[in-house]
């Protein structure tokens, strides 16, 4: 099912690992180059940088490759004939993703990965217009129209798991957040489908996920579970969800009026209850990823909490709030680097890895990028009146006016 081979997969994820443990210090540089002549992938990968370009330049060349179509020979189609051109388009794009893997080698290149995004955007605009002649949006939805989303998300389900991308489950989980608004009005009903929906695919992956535990699957299914949770949480936890709810965030009111009572304290004590739950899994499992979700679950709750029960929000929260996380923070550090060689059951407080620090570099880039006026002033425009001059004498014996 997964287009790549294992030994494919296996043989990146060597690679990866022995640049991380060489980069450490961990192997020397003889060690290294021995083992890196072992491990040649027949992939063709590229660094972050080169492939967020290709992604979005890809884009805009299927973007502007369609709209040309469109032009030279739609110029007024009806609505059922663009959703048709669409769902081609979709298979077109598609199979451009497929060939570019199998002919070209291609694994996160960038190009692949826009083209199958693309098939998923052009099959949900192809149904959309083609049956519901693209009008789901601006009428009541019923019943029939949630195959859109439904569409979406099981489509963006086969991507995550024929290519790998997590982010195409995480679009999966995004398309689920809308089909509960095409079967009831109810909003704690809405709450409800969605959760049960994550639930039930949490299940399946902790199910597969326990046959991958040293394998190089088990690094994505353990985003996908964090990600999962993540989900359920920010679906119970209705001051996140309910955009009604977060506009009174600095007000002294309770809104619960969009909810039953019940329903919103029930969610008040779930949100209290589900983060030490998955910090537990993440331990057990000794898994950073939901251990990290497990702790953004826990500041979140603390963050809601003001709000859920009514209470007036101050501007100093943040600062006891960020007090609270420094000391938790140094206190289990210290407690970790007291056990016997730094170690406590398999945990330290010491970086054995630089995918962090990799990351760190990203993101700093990404920051520069995004707000490069905070990293390099922007230039001083200077007066036109400013005039030099004021001395007694020029250069050489001329005078001021020289």
């Amino acid at each position: 099912m997964r287009a790549y081979s294992a030994s494919s997969e296996e043989t990146l994820r060597a690679r990866k690992l022995l640049a991380d443990w060489a980069g450490e210090g961990f192997l020397s540089q003889a060690q290294y180059e021995l083992l890196k002549r072992e491990t040649v992938p027949d992939l063709r990968t590229t660094n972050i940088y080169l492939r967020l370009v290709l992604f979005v330049f890809t884009l805009i060349i299927v973007g502007a490759a369609a709209g040309l179509f469109f032009v030279v020979f739609l110029s007024h189609p009806s609505e059922q004939t663009t959703g048709v051109v669409f769902l081609i388009f979709a298979l077109a794009c598609y199979a451009a993703a497929e060939v570019a893997i199998s002919q070209g080698r291609l694994y996160q290149y960038g190009i692949e990965e826009a083209l199958a995004i693309c098939s998923i955007g052009f099959l949900c605009a192809g149904i959309e217009f083609a049956l519901f002649s693209g009008g789901s949006f601006l009428t009541k939805p019923d019943a029939a129209q949630s195959l859109v989303p439904a569409a979406g998300a099981v489509f963006s389900l086969w991507i995550w798991r024929r290519f790998g991308y997590s982010y195409a489950f995480l679009a999966a989980m995004i398309f689920v957040i809308f089909l509960p608004e095409y079967w009831t009005s109810s909003h704690s009903g809405q709450h409800v489908i969605v959760a049960l929906f994550y639930a039930t695919g949490l299940v399946g992956v902790a199910a597969v996920r326990s046959r991958h535990r040293f394998d190089y699957l088990d690094e994505a299914y353990a985003l996908v579970e964090a990600l999962l949770w993540l989900g359920i949480y920010l679906t119970i936890n209705l001051q996140l969800s309910s955009l009604s709810l977060i506009e009174q965030w600095w007000g002294a009111t309770r809104v619960v009026s969009e909810f039953a009572r019940p329903f919103y304290w029930t969610t008040w004590v779930l949100i209290w209850c589900l983060p030490p739950i998955v910090l537990v899994r993440g331990i057990r499992q000794k898994d950073r990823s939901v251990i990290a979700a497990g702790l953004i679950a826990a500041i979140l709750t603390f963050v809601s909490n003001k709000p859920y029960l009514g209470w007036q929000r101050h501007t100093w929260d943040p600062m006891l709030l960020g007090i609270l996380l420094t000391g938790v923070v140094l206190f289990i550090r210290r407690w970790l680097a007291r056990g016997p060689v730094g170690i406590r059951q398999g945990f330290t407080a010491e970086r054995l890895s630089g995918k962090d620090k990799h990351w760190m570099e990203v993101g700093s880039s990404a920051l520069g990028l995004l707000s490069p006026q905070s990293i390099t002033p922007a230039p001083q425009a200077s007066s036109p009146d400013f005039r030099f001059g004021g001395g007694q004498s020029g250069g050489g014996g001329a005078s001021s006016k020289f």
